[in-house]
């Protein structure tokens, strides 16, 4: 499928979080605490297969609190596969994401860029989704980052402490 404008679509996030870098990297590698941060609000999750390292992967179901949100799966969940191509400790983790949808709208690769960097005693961390699915409004994917993001503030500030 040759790439359009709509498939090209980047969206970006970031946040600093009040915990040491190694603290942050950990979270991702971690299935408990990945599987505690990494659903936004009003959903969770549970994986199906996990392998958190350079070349693994993890398949993981969402399930929403809420009835009337759009699935892009099945009636009540959303099913991602996620590659891990590349987990440059303290640097960047790059996850390859297909949603598993009958839906063209979600069809395609997203590729998520996590960078990691010590900022002001803390972790700035940022996230570039690239080729994000015309089927994902931006509103509806800046909200679910920016909620991921502060589930994993959560996570690991309160275990640095």
């Amino acid at each position: 499928m040759k790439p359009t404008k709509k498939t090209r679509r980047t969206d970006h996030a970031e946040r600093l979080i009040a915990a040491p870098l190694v603290d942050v990297f950990a979270a991702f590698t971690s299935a408990d605490k990945l599987a505690r941060w990494l659903p936004p609000e009003g959903a969770t999750g549970a994986f199906e297969h996990c392998d958190l390292r350079a070349g693994g992967g993890f398949r993981l179901r969402l399930a929403f609190d809420d009835p009337e949100v759009e699935t892009k799966s099945d009636d009540d969940s959303d099913v991602v596969e996620v590659h891990i191509p590349t987990l440059d400790e303290g640097r960047l983790i790059v996850w390859e994401v297909e949603f598993e949808s009958d839906d063209p709208r979600f069809s395609g690769t997203m590729a998520m860029h996590w960078y990691l960097s010590r900022k002001g005693g803390g972790t700035l961390v940022t996230i570039d989704a690239h080729h994000v699915p015309p089927g994902i409004s931006a509103k509806d994917h800046e909200a679910g980052l920016n909620s991921s993001l502060a589930n994993l503030a959560a996570v690991v500030e309160t275990a640095s402490k």
